[in-house]
C-alpha cells in the first residue's frame, strides 16, 4: 500500500471533465492524504491471500486518516494463483461488506483468471501501463483493450485508463467506451483544474455506437462514481470546505455511522445558501444537514431509463445527483443526471 515514486494525477471522468478520485498511498506515518477527493490504493493480492488480518494496518490507517472505506477503491495488482483463490474471495467478501469499492490492476497483463474477475464483480478494471504506452499504434495492445472494454461492460464496470499522454491515446480509449483516465496529458494546470480536450465528431459518433451496441439496457452501477459524503453530523463549514477544495465536487452526501444516505446538498443551491446576506453567519457552524434536501435514491440495478423517470419527478431538483445504493441501502457513489441524458440519448441514436 506504499509507493515508491511519484503517484500519478487524479483520476478524470472524460465525458465531464471532473476529477473524480485520487491515487494516494500510506505514508511513513501510517497516514491517508487529506482533500475530499476519494482516494485509490493500489492492494497487492499477496496481502489479500493473507486473509482478513493482514488488512487490519488498511483499516487502521483509513481509521486515523478520518476516512471510511466506502471513499476508497482498492486496485488489487499482482498475480493470483488457484490455490489462494478460496481465501482470495473469502477476504474480497469482507471488504466489500465493509464499504469498499474494489478493482483490478494490471488489466490485460497480470494473471488473474477471468472468471474470477466476473464473480467478484468489481467497480472498476484499470488498464496495463505497458499495454496503454502501445496504444493505439499497436494493434495487438489495441486488440487487448478492447476485449478488457467489453468484459467490463458485460459486468457493469468501469475501465480505467492509465499513463495518458497524447491526444491519440485519448480518442482511441473514448472510442471504446472507456470513462475513466489519468496521466500527463489530463494533469490539472497552474489554477488546478483539469481540461480534457473535446473530443472530434468521430470519436463521439464511436462512442454512441460503443453504447448503443450493448443488447441489455445498461443500469446506473455502470454509471457509478464515487460520491463524496460526509457523517450526519457534518458542519456546513465542513461542507464548504469540501466544495471549496474541488470544483467537480457536484454534491455531497451525509451519511449515517451505516453509511446510509441520510441527506444530499447540491452544490450550486448549497453555496448561494451561503453566499447569502449573512448566510455564512447563520450556517456556518450549525449542522449541514439544515440546509440539506431528503437525498434520491437508486438502487445500483436500476435501468438507466427508471432512473431518469425517478430524476424527473421533482422538477426543482431535476438536476440533482441520484445516489446509488446497495442491497443494505448503503451509499455506494452518485449517478449525474447528465450522464443519464447522454446515455440514454446515445442508446437512442
Amino acid at each position: 500500500m506504499t509507493s515508491p515514486g511519484p503517484l500519478p494525477g487524479p483520476v478524470v471522468d472524460l465525458d465531464t471533465g471532473a476529477a473524480v478520485a485520487r491515487p494516494a498511498a500510506v505514508d511513513a506515518a501510517g497516514l491517508l492524504p487529506g482533500g475530499p477527493l476519494p482516494l485509490v490504493l493500489e492492494l497487492p493480492f499477496t496481502v489479500v491471500a493473507r486473509g482478513a488480518g493482514a488488512l487490519v494496518p488498511l483499516h487502521e490507517a483509513l481509521r486515523r486518516s478520518g476516512r471510511h472505506p466506502r471513499e476508497t477503491m482498492l486496485l488489487l495488482t499482482g498475480p493470483c494463483g488457484n490455490a489462494e483463490r478460496p481465501v482470495i474471495q473469502v477476504t474480497l467478501d469482507g471488504l466489500r461488506t465493509l464499504g469498499y469499492l474494489l478493482g483490478f490492476g494490471d488489466a490485460g497483463l497480470e494473471s488473474v483468471p477471468l472468471d474470477m474477475i466476473a464473480e467478484a464483480s468489481p467497480y472498476l478494471l484499470a488498464l496495463s501501463p505497458g499495454v496503454m504506452t502501445r496504444v493505439p499504434r499497436d494493434h495487438r495492445a489495441v486488440a487487448v483493450v478492447r476485449a478488457v472494454a467489453e468484459l467490463a461492460r458485460g459486468i457493469g464496470a468501469h475501465v480505467l485508463a492509465p499513463g495518458i499522454e497524447e491526444q491519440a491515446q485519448l480518442a482511441a480509449v473514448r472510442g471504446w467506451g472507456v470513462r475513466l483516465a489519468h496521466g500527463p496529458l489530463l494533469a490539472p494546470g497552474p489554477d488546478g483544474r483539469v481540461r480534457v480536450p473535446l473530443p472530434e465528431p468521430a470519436e463521439a459518433a464511436a462512442a454512441a455506437a460503443v453504447a448503443s451496441g450493448q443488447e441489455l439496457g445498461p443500469r446506473v452501477q455502470e454509471l457509478l462514481l464515487p460520491a463524496v459524503t460526509l457523517p450526519a453530523e457534518a458542519k456546513a463549514e465542513d461542507v464548504v470546505a469540501a466544495f471549496g477544495d474541488e470544483p467537480s465536487i457536484t454534491s455531497v452526501i451525509l451519511v449515517d455511522e451505516y453509511q446510509r444516505p441520510r441527506g444530499s446538498l447540491d452544490r450550486g443551491r448549497f453555496l448561494l445558501s451561503i453566499a447569502a446576506r449573512y448566510g455564512h453567519a447563520l450556517h456556518a457552524t450549525k449542522p449541514a444537514r439544515r440546509l440539506a434536501d431528503p437525498p434520491r435514491t437508486v438502487s445500483r440495478s436500476t435501468p438507466v431509463v427508471a432512473a431518469m423517470r425517478a430524476a424527473g419527478q421533482d422538477a426543482a431538483r431535476v438536476y440533482d445527483d441520484l445516489v446509488v445504493t446497495d442491497e443494505l441501502n448503503r451509499c455506494m457513489g452518485i449517478v449525474r443526471v447528465s450522464d443519464l441524458i447522454r446515455q440514454v440519448t446515445a442508446a437512442g441514436g
